[in-house]
Parts: structure tokens; sequence; C-alpha cells
């Protein structure tokens, strides 16, 4: 009976497709640049300056998560193998890109 049991508790652990998570890593990663850049754009238009800006930058990137979750239906672990990877993933990498596209507009406007 303890081997049924063994082999029960194997079948529970979950395995993952290695391809299909750098995939949807992948998806992370451009969708959080998309949104950093279309953020700084609109920062840059808005005429935010100083650590509103930066503050600005943490909203669209909370956004960014939301949104990311609610395509995975919040089954979050169907897709990746924790949240952090759908939480954290990118976010400072799209920093960059945000500060590039927020300064442009935004010493157009001034």
């Amino acid at each position: 009976m303890d081997k049924n049991k063994s082999s029960d508790a194997l079948d529970e652990i979950p395995t993952f497709n290695v391809d299909n998570i750098q995939n949807n890593t992948r998806i992370i990663n451009y969708s959080r640049t998309f949104m950093s850049i279309i953020g700084g754009v609109i920062a840059g238009i808005l005429g935010v300056n100083g650590l509103t800006g930066i503050v600005f930058y943490f909203l669209v990137m909370a956004i960014t998560t939301a949104g990311l979750a609610a395509k995975t239906e919040f089954s979050v672990h169907s897709y990746f193998d924790s949240w952090n990877r759908i939480v954290f993933d990118g976010i400072l990498g799209g920093l960059m890109s945000f500060v590039l596209f927020w300064t442009y507009p935004y010493s157009l406007m001034s």
C-alpha cells in the first residue's frame, strides 16, 4: 500500500515544458517593453517629471502585471513556474525604455 501512495505523490508533481515557459517569459518581456514605451510617451506628453514619473512607471507596470494575470485567467501556475515570473520579470528592464521615451516627448512639449 505504501508503494501506491508514493507513486500517487509523483503523479502530483507539476511538470513544465521548458520551451513554453521560455516563450511565455519572452512574451512578458516584450509586453513590458511595449508598455514602458507607451507609458513613457504618455508621461512625457502629460509633462510628468521627477519622482512622479518613476511612480507613474511603476503604476504602468502594475497595470501590465494585472493585465498579464488576467490574460492567464489568474491561473499563473498553468503557464509559469511561479508568480515571481509574472510579477517581477522585466520590470527594471523596461525602465530605460521608459526614461528614453519619457524625456523625448517631455523635451518637445517644454
